[in-house]
């Protein structure tokens, strides 16, 4: 592990260790009160229900240890920035595994292809890992803004570039085209394309994240993650203004359906 460090304590970082620290207590926070509804879905529902939970609270454990390890290197703690940032990367690693598990119930309506499909992620997931502590990290260089780490691998890095990115941002994308194209009325394309959207908006960016190499690019990426993060509430929890303007108010709770997906399942 090589460190490259220009310590400069500033308010930058503070205000990076703050976004990240939102964005942890926000994302637990969410997956806490999908869980607790958990009893207002149906049993078709409640896989997907729970790979929701997984995947918010993985998206927490990611950020909170970032959040202290900014504060690490604020107060020039090099060492315990690098430890932190390895934590941070367990739960990174295996963020695709519910989302996978997510998109595929949809699609399918099968809890064992969606189980089959997760276990091949939770393996990219795994390797990565196992590269990314046998080659280490080049790091940290402490702006005024940010902490920024290399990876010292690029097979670590194609492997997430190439399975934990590309396949599962792809699955979004064909998920929200199937969507698009089909006729539905507008409280059911508010509740299946912005939580996906939000979603989308949250995995990418955590990508652009750790791979920054800018300490201003890293800092946007993260306000980005929070955004989306956001806006996953506000799907499943819409203001009274917007459930009025799409005429949804009274149907906000209602169990859908569409083509693409089991009847049976209230999924957002």
């Amino acid at each position: 592990m090589k460190y490259y460090t220009e310590v400069k304590m500033s308010a930058g970082l503070l205000l990076n260790s703050t976004i990240c620290f939102a964005i942890g207590i926000s994302s637990i926070s969410f997956a806490w009160v999908l869980l607790a509804k958990n009893e207002q879905y149906s049993e078709n529902s409640r896989p997907a229900l729970f790979s929701l939970v997984v995947f918010w609270t993985l998206v927490g454990l990611t950020y909170l240890p970032t959040s202290i390890r900014t504060i690490a290197a604020y107060q020039g703690n090099m060492e315990m920035d690098a430890i932190l940032y390895f934590i941070a990367a367990i739960p990174f690693a295996f963020v695709s595994v519910p989302l996978v598990f997510f998109i595929m119930y949809i699609i399918t309506g099968s809890k064992k292809t969606g189980e089959y499909f997760s276990l091949v992620f939770t393996l990219f997931g795994a390797t990565y890992l196992a590269f990314l502590y046998q080659s280490g990290i080049v790091g940290p260089v402490v702006s005024e803004w940010a902490s920024l780490f290399s990876i010292n691998s690029n097979i670590a890095i194609h492997i997430y570039l190439m399975g934990l990115f590309v396949i599962p941002t792809s699955m979004i994308l064909g998920l929200l085209l199937l969507i698009l194209l089909q006729r539905m009325p507008k409280r059911l394309r508010y509740k299946t394309v912005l939580p996906l959207v939000a979603i989308s908006f949250v995995f990418d960016f955590m990508l652009t994240d750790v791979i920054a190499i800018i300490d201003v690019i890293q800092v946007f990426s993260r306000l980005f993650v929070l955004l989306g993060t956001v806006l996953a509430y506000l799907a499943y929890f819409p203001p009274t203004t917007i459930q009025e303007k799409l005429g949804i108010q009274e149907q906000v709770n209602d169990i859908y359906h569409t083509e693409i997906v089991d009847p049976n399942l209230d999924l957002f």
